[in-house]
């Protein structure tokens, strides 16, 4: 299992033209209020919303022939499901979401706007999960997970190549844990280039499982979320692996800082920012 500087380059390569390059700004107004000097990189912007296309076609353009018609199948309540969506049907592949029951409405019909099929079971994402891997035994479908697959965190690591482009003075990366696969591969990527920039870890203190699992505790999650696109219970595997040797230290993050930051966006920078 690994993931190099290399395998991000490549997925830099293969991905380019068909994902936005989204822009990358100084915040003066935010460096202002937080005595930093902030830069902000914008995949809000990228057309489905969010930082997940880069993996989600990445690993699909690496299925062979047989896989693309077989199909794939993935667990999601949201940036995954959309973004392995849009770029299935881009690509000819059958696209299977499995949703969990409460999944709103709107990221359902979202992701089949997008031509993919969803299916809701599970009462959470591990139960959806579950089910989704049934269907690879029962359909023969190709199980992509939303981040503990090399081909996903390769994908997501060049969000760091793009940023270290457009601003190569940064001294640290200020990055959410969910699954694990967008600091995996940014915390791979940004350490290749600059060995000595600090990878900061953020998690939503009510699933706090990747700073858990580095103390060798189990981790004690649940509850509803503003960021609930980081509300995982189970960080990957694979992401764990790859990113705690690189990771420098990871910030537990309540409520009302997520509720803060996402004010401060919007009357600040103008934009809307998802709590995760």
């Amino acid at each position: 299992m690994a993931v190099t500087i290399d395998d991000i380059r490549a997925a830099q390569q293969r991905i380019a033209g068909q994902v936005d390059r989204t822009p990358v700004r100084h915040s003066r107004r935010l460096s202002q209020l937080t005595g930093a000097d902030v830069w902000v990189k914008y995949d809000n912007l990228h057309f489905t919303g969010s930082f997940k296309e880069r993996g989600a076609l990445n690993r699909l353009m690496q299925l062979t022939g047989d896989e693309r018609k077989r199909g794939v199948v993935a667990a999601s309540a949201g940036n995954h499901a959309q973004a392995l969506a849009y770029h299935g049907g881009r690509l000819g592949v059958p696209v299977t979401i499995v949703m969990p029951h409460g999944t709103p409405f709107v990221k359902a019909d979202g992701t089949r706007a997008h031509g993919a099929t969803v299916v809701i079971e599970g009462d959470d994402f591990s139960g959806a999960s579950a089910h989704a891997r049934q269907l690879v035994e029962d359909e023969g479908y190709v199980f992509i997970s939303a981040f503990d697959d090399e081909g996903i965190v390769a994908g997501q690591g060049v969000c760091a190549l793009e940023f270290l482009e457009d601003a190569p003075d940064l001294d640290a990366l200020v990055i959410p844990i969910g699954g694990g696969g967008l600091i995996a591969g940014c915390a791979i990527a940004a350490k290749a280039i600059k060995p000595d920039i600090e990878i900061i870890g953020v998690e939503a203190a009510m699933y706090p499982s990747f700073s858990a699992r580095r103390k060798g505790e189990t981790p004690k999650c649940g509850g509803q979320t503003i960021a609930e696109g980081i509300a995982i219970k189970a960080v990957g595997d694979i992401t764990f692996a790859l990113a705690d040797p690189l990771v420098d230290d990871v910030l537990v993050v309540d409520e009302e800082d997520f509720e803060r930051a996402v004010a401060f966006y919007v009357t600040l920078e103008k934009t809307v920012a998802e709590g995760a």
